[in-house]
């Protein structure tokens, strides 16, 4: 008898790398109270990128440290332009006012009126609103990042940073700072193209706010989705 040569099926290669680099995007059309910050109707861009380094393998999941540096960070807040001009007891000059809100902006116009130590008053107003977009860097060099299934081209994973933004005016309201910190936790799937070129998409809670280091911190929380182009090896 002529025995049969046993074979046996080699294990799957693992889709990982051990030094990553990345160029990203991410943009959020709006921001809300979702759990810290409270300013409403901001929006914000980012472009960056970031560094990977691959702490544990295993059949699970691969865990990575994950730093990311953002050149530019561009903030949008709503700006409300209040017009104000008396016109009893006797017509006034006009008063002008813009400030940034923690809440939306709404165009308004109408008339208003009160009484001082017996003198009755009243004005016009009119309020209108634009946007004002204000640049800044920003660094998060504490972050991890875990992949799953790291043996599939499509790797679902979670991630979290954090870091600081500065930026050349106050933001979210004048009355804020121009640092702040930032932080982050977000999840989405990973697609290796091969073993040392992927694609990132996900979805991250983001916060920004100045830890009452100024005389407002309104703070403002975003659902931020990020598109990452990784490569290394």
């Amino acid at each position: 008898a002529v025995p049969a040569a046993a074979q046996t099926q080699p294990d799957r290669p693992y889709y990982s790398r051990r030094n990553t680099f990345g160029v990203f995007t991410a943009y959020s059309n709006d921001s809300s109270h979702m759990l810290l910050g409270v300013s409403e109707n901001r929006r914000l861009l980012e472009f960056g990128g970031s560094y990977s380094r691959r702490l544990l393998q295993n059949r699970l999941m691969i865990w990575q440290y994950d730093a990311e540096v953002l050149p530019v960070v561009l903030e949008s807040d709503p700006v409300d332009r209040q017009t104000q001009q008396f016109t009893l007891p006797s017509p006034g000059p006009v008063f002008t006012n813009t400030f940034a809100t923690p809440g939306p902006c709404h165009n308004s116009s109408g008339t208003e009126s009160f009484t001082l130590n017996g003198i009755y008053y009243s004005f016009n107003y009119t309020n209108s609103c634009s946007r004002r977009w204000t640049i800044g860097e920003g660094m998060s060099p504490v972050g991890f990042r875990w992949n799953f299934r790291p043996r599939s081209r499509w790797q679902p994973f979670l991630d979290s940073h954090g870091g600081y933004m500065y930026s050349t005016h106050p933001i979210p309201t004048d009355g804020a700072g121009s640092f702040n910190f930032t932080f982050d936790l977000g999840a989405g799937v990973e697609f290796y193209r091969s073993k040392t070129q992927s694609v990132r998409a996900e979805y991250r809670y983001h916060h920004i706010s100045n830890d009452n280091t100024a005389g407002q911190n309104p703070g403002i929380d975003s659902g931020l989705f990020q598109l990452t182009y990784a490569f290394g090896r």
